[in-house]
C-alpha cells in the first residue's frame, strides 16, 4: 500500500503548518499530495502553489468538481500543471452532490453518470491533441450550437506533456464506482471502510467487465482512499477528532434523500444512527449531531488510538482494493504511519 498526504480544502482560510507537512511527506517518501474543493478554497490553487516545493511527490486534484469548470477548461488546467510538475499530476475528477452543483455553480444535476462520460471523453480528447475538438452530446456540444454562430472546433496550443494524463473518478454509489472502472484510471473513494471492501469489488469488477473498459482490472488501476490515522492512547479522544467531520458528511452534505455520504455510512448497517445524525444535524442540533456518531463508525473508517491498535486493524486495510491510503494529521505521526501501512 502506498501512501499519499492529503491536505483537502481550506475551511474558514489556509490550514497551518502545511509547508512542514508537505516537506516531511516528501522526505519520507510518500506517494502523493491531494487538494480538494467544495465552496471554498479550490483544488488547483493550493496544489501548484505548495507543489513547486516538491520534485518526486504525485500532485493530485481529489477532488476537482466538473461543475465548476468546462471540460476544456479541466484539461487545460490538467495539461497546464502536468508541464510544470514534469509529469506528476493527476486529474481526479468529481459530479459532486446537488446542493452545490445547483445551488453554487448554478448548473443542473440530474443524469450525473451520463454527464461524466461525456465530460471524461472531451478531456482526453484534449490531452490527445490529434484533431480540433469536436462533440456531439446530450450535456456537451463543441462547438456550442447557438449564440453567435461562429463557435469554431479547436484544439490546444500546448502540446502535452503526456497524452494519457492519469484521470481519476470520485464515487460512492455502486453504478459511479462501476462507472469508475470502465471509463478512469482509478477510483477514489471517500469514506471507505474494510467492511464495504467486497460491496465495491463487485462493482469495481462490473465496469472492468463493460466492453471498452480502460482496465482489465486492478493489477492496472488504482484505488486512492482517503484514511484518517490518528495514534494516541485516548480512542475516544482520537474519535472525538473525527466526529465533527463526519456528522457534517452525513448529517449536513447534502438533503435529505439525496445525501451520498449517508449512503455510505447506511450501507454499512448505520443507518438508524445516519438518520438521528442527519435529523439533528439539520434542525441545527450539531453539537447533538456530532456527539451521536458511534465510535464504532469511527473505527470503520478510520484507524485510531494506541500504536497496537492501529498496526493491528491496519491488517484489515491491506487486504482491500486500496492501492494507496491518503492520510492526514501531524507530520511527527507520518514516519510512523508509514511503517503501520507501508
Amino acid at each position: 500500500m502506498k501512501i499519499g498526504l492529503s491536505v483537502g480544502y481550506w475551511s474558514s482560510g489556509p490550514p497551518p503548518g502545511v509547508k512542514e507537512q508537505i516537506a516531511e511527506a516528501e522526505r519520507l517518501g510518500f506517494d502523493s499530495l491531494w487538494t480538494a474543493e467544495a465552496y471554498g478554497s479550490d483544488a488547483l490553487t493550493p496544489l501548484a502553489w505548495w507543489g513547486a516545493s516538491t520534485t518526486r511527490l504525485r500532485l493530485g486534484t481529489s477532488i476537482m468538481q466538473m461543475s465548476a469548470r468546462t471540460p476544456t477548461a479541466a484539461a487545460m488546467a490538467a495539461l497546464t500543471m502536468d508541464h510544470l510538475s514534469g509529469g506528476r499530476f493527476v486529474l481526479g475528477l468529481g459530479a459532486s452532490g446537488p446542493q452545490v452543483v445547483e445551488g453554487w455553480y448554478g448548473q443542473p444535476y440530474p443524469r450525473p453518470l451520463a454527464r461524466t462520460r461525456e465530460y471524461i471523453d472531451i478531456v482526453r480528447k484534449v490531452f490527445a491533441r490529434e484533431a480540433p475538438v469536436t462533440y456531439e452530446g446530450e450535456h456537451y456540444q463543441l462547438p456550442y450550437k447557438g449564440g453567435a454562430g461562429l463557435g469554431k472546433a479547436l484544439k490546444p496550443t500546448v502540446h502535452p506533456l503526456r497524452s494519457d494524463i492519469p484521470i481519476m473518478l470520485a464515487a460512492e454509489g455502486p453504478k459511479n464506482v462501476a462507472l469508475a472502472a470502465e471509463i478512469s484510471d482509478g477510483w477514489l473513494p471517500l469514506w471507505f471502510s474494510p467492511k464495504s471492501d467486497a460491496f465495491y469489488r463487485s462493482a469495481l469488477e462490473e465496469g472492468f467487465a463493460r466492453p471498452g473498459s480502460r482496465h482489465s482490472g486492478l493489477d492496472t488501476f488504482e484505488v486512492v482512499s482517503l484514511l484518517p490515522v490518528i495514534i494516541a492512547d485516548d480512542v475516544e479522544a482520537c474519535a472525538n477528532m473525527l466526529r465533527p467531520m463526519l456528522a457534517l458528511y452525513i448529517g449536513g452534505m447534502g438533503a435529505k434523500g439525496a445525501n451520498f455520504h449517508y449512503e455510505v455510512f447506511a450501507r454499512m448497517g448505520y443507518e438508524a444512527e445516519c438518520e438521528k445524525i442527519q435529523d439533528l444535524y439539520l434542525n441545527g442540533n450539531k453539537s447533538d449531531a456530532i456527539a451521536a456518531v458511534p465510535i464504532g463508525l469511527v473505527e470503520d473508517v478510520a484507524l485510531i488510538g494506541p500504536l497496537g491498535k492501529v498496526t493491528e486493524e491496519s491488517t484489515l486495510w491491506k487486504e482491500t482494493v486500496i492501492s494507496t491510503a491518503v492520510v492526514s494529521g501531524p507530520a511527527f505521526q507520518y514516519e510512523t504511519i508509514l511503517e503501520v501501512l507501508s
